[in-house]
């Protein structure tokens, strides 16, 4: 068996690719026992976000039959394997805590995916879908995140999406003092936006949501105005800055919808930035005049500065990944090497007790103790040998030295002396 990962993120695959094998919250339950039930997979857990979408898992072949999987799920996307990423064993290992520490993301240090990846190891936990190997990877993934923004500054000053999404609409034509800004959505993505809104003393914020309760629990933190989704035409209008991020697998918003929009502002430049994977908002849109139309991908310029000031704290956070990519593979050394002393003294236990609740049997049932005692010595020498004994012979059989070999040093030749003393 061996541990892998494989995926596509916002380095290896344009947003119209990685919209079509991204996963919503409720759906990935469904997806982990539908991937428990391919033949060669023992573990998986399933990491999906507006950046990437990763399978780790344990499995007995190389990975093929979970690509072949994500190349059709939750959408078909069978130009999937030219795009895919695939890291074994160690390299999966500095994978996934390179994800957890944020020196993956496209916002360098961003503290949004520490959640995501620990939301992912509880999913699969809670279906069941998670075995001891992956478990331990997780922990020892979330302990390495931890240390790295303790013990550097790539967590200071956090930048999410979000808040460069924000940083974005300020350095545009809109002033967010003098502007309306709609939100569309209610998750972390949203909230965060409201918050760096508020902030920059946004005029006027609108919060649009499938579910209305989720909107106005939001505007009423954030002092907004909350609509429902179906009355989005209406206030379209009203809006400078447009900034959505849902789990819909169809756009939200279209070009007929935008156009109308537009004319009823007369033309005003409306910036509409897209958060979402799937896309939210109809990639023809862009199509129109006076609209500026921004998608994950395009944030990747605007964060260019960011990465720079952050590379030496990265470069510091590398250090600790590698340390403990070390560690967690010298520990699963250790633990595969005693693995067969464990099996050993399994074995002995389940003998020994076997033969110990018949030997009590008898005693209960009134049987000579002597006749007993020698029951169980008996039995219980034949069931500890029985196997060494079997392998030894298949060896003789063969040539196989090298198990003869270890047997000598296992099982030392008893002396006469020894005899004696056995015999007494």
């Amino acid at each position: 068996m061996s541990l892998f990962v494989l995926g596509i993120n916002h380095q290896t695959a344009p947003v119209s690719l990685r919209e079509r094998v991204a996963f919503s919250g409720d759906s990935i339950p469904a997806a982990l026992d539908a991937l428990r039930g391919l033949p060669s997979v023992h573990e998986v857990a399933l990491l999906s976000t507006c950046n990437r979408t990763e399978l780790y898992a344990v499995t007995d072949d190389d990975g093929s039959a979970l690509a072949n999987w994500l190349a059709t799920h939750p959408d078909d996307a069978g130009d999937l394997h030219a795009y895919l990423y695939r890291h074994a064993d160690a390299d999966a290992v500095r994978h996934l805590f390179r994800v957890a520490t944020g020196l993956d993301s496209l916002v360098l240090g961003e503290p949004q995916i520490l959640g995501q990846v620990k939301d992912a190891w509880a999913t699969a936990r809670a279906s069941g879908s998670l075995g001891n190997q992956l478990d331990r990877l997780f922990q020892h993934a979330f302990a390495t995140a931890k240390r790295a923004r303790t013990d550097t500054r790539i967590g200071a000053n956090p930048v999410s999406v979000a808040s460069t999404a924000v940083r974005l609409a300020q350095e545009s034509f809109a002033r967010l003092a003098d502007s309306t800004v709609l939100l569309i959505g209610a998750g972390e993505t949203i909230e965060l936006a409201a918050r760096h809104l508020v902030q920059a003393k946004t005029r006027r914020l609108l919060i649009a949501n499938r579910t209305l309760a989720h909107a106005q629990d939001l505007a009423t933190r954030h002092g907004g105005y909350a609509l429902a989704l179906s009355e989005l035409d209406r206030h379209l209008c009203e809006a400078d800055v447009v900034i959505s991020a849902t789990a819909a697998r169809e756009p939200i918003l279209h070009k007929a919808q935008v156009a109308a929009a537009l004319a009823t502002r007369r033309h005003r430049p409306m910036l509409l930035l897209d958060l979402a994977v799937p896309r939210d908002i109809a990639s023809d849109v862009a199509e129109l005049k006076d609209i500026f139309l921004y998608t994950v991908d395009d944030l990747e310029r605007a964060i260019e500065d960011n990465r720079r000031s952050r590379r030496e704290a990265a470069n510091e956070a590398e250090a600790i990944v590698e340390l403990q990519v070390a560690r967690y593979v010298e520990t699963l050394g250790a633990s595969t090497r005693t693995e067969p002393l464990k099996r050993l003294r399994a074995h002995g236990e389940a003998a020994r007790s076997d033969v110990l609740a018949k030997a009590k049997q008898q005693l209960a049932a009134g049987e000579d103790p002597e006749a007993v005692l020698d029951f169980l010595a008996h039995t219980l020498t034949n069931k500890l040998l029985h196997a060494p004994t079997i392998a030894l012979r298949e060896a003789a059989l063969t040539g196989n030295a090298e198990l003869a070999r270890a047997a000598t040093k296992l099982f030392p030749a008893v002396d006469q002396g020894d005899e004696k003393v056995a015999d007494s």
